[in-house]
């Protein structure tokens, strides 16, 4: 009977895999002897046409904003205020590249092969820039859920476990591209037999059977097919505590199941990423001296203008070496501090004693000197 259950188990899984690999091409593996791959938060991998120099400073731009989204945990980072300005200067926080060649195979059975730039950032000056944009981080090392996920192709649901891993590649390998990782249970038959709790969503029988892993958060989803494809429930637990319910429908199995991921990535920043202390958005009065010629504040105005966290700039007074600005910043004078060149603006000490600011305008309690 149970070589039957076995059997009937690999039959389905077999059949599932084969469904979604004949929908999306199969898995592309990296040719021998290539070894570059993107490891940790601050490193990504991007496809590229060629591996000319315009189109490896797109790459660079693209693998930033992924890094900062593992960073963050959000993967609409890009849409932030100032971070569009850095990913066009993406190449200045690189720390090395590589490029690999994928070959795979077509959903036709024809060879197919894509080139891969595997880009490593600087993490001081990755880190610096969410700081001093206001950018959420999610501190590491960070949690790795554990994945019970049900599938039901038609046949009864089962439990996908650590021997049937490549079923759930999708989900695994978007929670990588998330910042984070998902464990899955072995696979004893205790953990087979609690499939019916997983199909009602009975978290507290999961939670407890899920005591054994690390940490105590489960991912619980369910896969089954629905009309014009296949829907996934899913259910994130965070020791005990239900933080988020959602469910994905999608015409290909392998999208339904990656959105389990995303979910879970959602739940847990929520919860757990922090914005560094930046200060508020406005104007702020600061001083710089140091300016002896018209190609000193031609030199200091081309770099505030280069800072993302530099809205606007508005002159107020000019003396022999020491010019008075406004400027309209997006996350304070701390943010402008992290991101100011130390070896171009050093700060000197407080502002002496001026008129009163307009009322929108903070004083602020620094002077810059150009070096």
């Amino acid at each position: 009977m149970q070589r039957t259950i076995r059997n009937r188990w690999a039959w389905a899984t077999g059949l599932l895999l084969a469904t979604m690999l004949a929908a999306t091409g199969a898995q592309a593996q990296r040719m021998e002897g290539d070894r570059a791959v993107a490891q940790g938060v601050y490193a990504a991998e991007v496809t590229v046409n060629s591996q000319g120099e315009a189109e490896r400073k797109a790459a660079f731009s693209r693998a930033l904003a992924e890094v900062l989204g593992k960073l963050s945990g959000d993967r609409g980072v890009a849409r932030m205020p100032g971070v569009s300005r850095e990913l066009r200067r993406a190449g200045d926080y690189v720390d090395g590249y590589d490029y690999r060649q994928d070959e795979g195979v077509s959903a036709s059975g024809a060879p197919s092969f894509s080139t891969k730039l595997v880009v490593r950032f600087r993490e001081d000056d990755v880190d610096a820039l969410a700081s001093a944009l206001g950018v959420p981080v999610w501190p590491t090392p960070r949690p790795k859920p554990v994945l019970w996920l049900a599938i039901d192709d038609g046949s009864g649901p089962r439990l996908v476990a650590l021997g049937q891993n490549n079923v759930a590649r999708s989900v695994l390998q978007r929670a990588k591209q998330r910042g984070f990782s998902l464990g899955l249970p072995s696979g004893s038959a205790a953990e087979q037999a609690a499939v019916g709790a997983i199909w009602r969503g009975e978290t507290a029988t999961i939670a407890r059977l899920s005591s054994r892993y690390s940490p105590p958060m489960q991912l619980i989803g369910k896969l089954y097919r629905s009309k014009g494809g296949w829907t996934a429930d899913w259910i994130f637990v965070d020791n005990g505590r239900v933080l988020s319910k959602w469910s994905d429908s999608e015409g290909d199995a392998r999208r339904a199941m990656a959105g389990g991921a995303d979910g879970a990535a959602n739940a847990l920043t929520k919860r757990y990423a922090k914005r560094s202390p930046s200060g508020p958005a406005g104007k702020y009065r600061v001083t710089f001296t140091g300016i002896d010629s018209g190609a000193d504040y031609a030199r200091l105005s081309g770099l505030l203008q280069g800072m993302s966290v530099v809205r606007g700039i508005t002159p107020l007074r000019a003396t022999q070496d020491t010019l008075e600005v406004d400027l309209d910043l997006l996350t304070g004078l701390p943010g402008f501090r992290r991101m100011v060149d130390k070896d171009v603006l050093l700060e000197v000490g407080a502002p002496a004693d001026g008129e009163e600011p307009a009322q929108d305008v903070v004083v602020a309690p620094a002077v810059f000197r150009l070096l």
